[in-house]
């Protein structure tokens, strides 16, 4: 960090232009490799473009799978999960920081303790819960096991601990319910926390792949990484189609991105209010 306080504007910018290069280069090959055959990504030294651009290599991966049903389920549970985790998190949060009530250090206490319990010690218990709610091998029982977060109370309370309890006390002045302060008055503050929250939680529940493995069977329930896998293993594409399965990759990640340019602009437009407001 200090040399880059040491070094002028255009060399910093220099230095972060390499950087974001570097990351994201995989992207570049993985795209660039969809468009090759099976010998030019094998070919030593690899080539940065392929000779002979084949664009028809994602329509064929795209029909070899049903990777439609792939990626809307995942959108499906995610989105789904995603809003679960923001509300529950949000009035969670709430409770913690800005209400009253008996023994809440011991229960904030008690939350932050599971925040060091892996999720693989959970798998077991979670399974048979879920057995006995007959809820496994559908999607309720993929969103209800992942509705609530302890990484993203902690990271909303955290957020909430920010905000003067100030406004807080007004609003209860005003007569406001502790659901209208929570959503009128404190999620507006913070929303960038949300958008963070909102964006990691997408990402992870987009990607997941143990768990949803685990509590269903059911091929027409399999999400995005379960999908590529079982592309992967099956039907000869195991080392044999590694275009398509770099296509395959590619335009599986797109609602990824389109999901990290949506709450990027809502991050930045709330980091530019917050410097604003502090220089004011």
């Amino acid at each position: 960090m200090r040399m880059l306080t040491r070094l002028g504007g255009p060399a910093r910018h220099v230095f972060f232009a390499a950087l974001a290069l570097l990351m994201a280069f995989p992207f570049y090959w993985m795209v660039t490799s969809a468009l090759k055959t099976n010998d030019e990504i094998w070919r030593s030294p690899p080539t940065l473009w392929p000779e002979e651009p084949l664009w028809g290599n994602f329509a064929e991966a795209w029909n070899e799978a049903p990777f439609a049903r792939y990626m809307g389920n995942s959108i499906f549970v995610a989105g789904s999960i995603v809003i679960l985790q923001v509300i529950n998190s949000g009035m969670m949060a709430y409770a913690l920081t800005h209400m009253k009530f008996r023994l809440k250090g011991l229960f904030a206490g008690v939350i932050l303790f599971g925040y060091m319990v892996p999720a693989t010690a959970v798998y077991l218990p979670g399974y048979l819960v879920l057995s006995e709610l007959h809820l496994l091998n559908s999607y309720a029982g993929l969103i209800l096991s992942n509705c609530v977060s302890i990484f993203s109370i902690f990271l909303i309370r955290q957020a909430f601990l920010q905000v003067s309890h100030e406004l807080v006390e007004a609003g209860e002045v005003d007569g406001a319910s502790h659901m209208r302060i929570l959503w009128t008055v404190l999620v507006p503050v913070t929303r960038s926390s949300f958008a963070v929250l909102a964006l990691i939680t997408f990402i992870e529940q987009y990607n997941n792949y143990f768990w949803p493995m685990l509590i269903t069977k059911d091929p027409s329930l399999q999400l995005v990484s379960a999908g590529l896998r079982s592309f992967f293993v099956e039907g000869g594409a195991y080392g044999l189609k590694w275009p398509l399965i770099m296509a395959a990759s590619a335009f599986t990640i797109a609602p990824l991105l389109l999901v990290f340019l949506l709450a990027q602009k809502t991050i930045m437009q709330s980091v530019n209010m917050t410097a604003g407001s502090s220089k004011g």
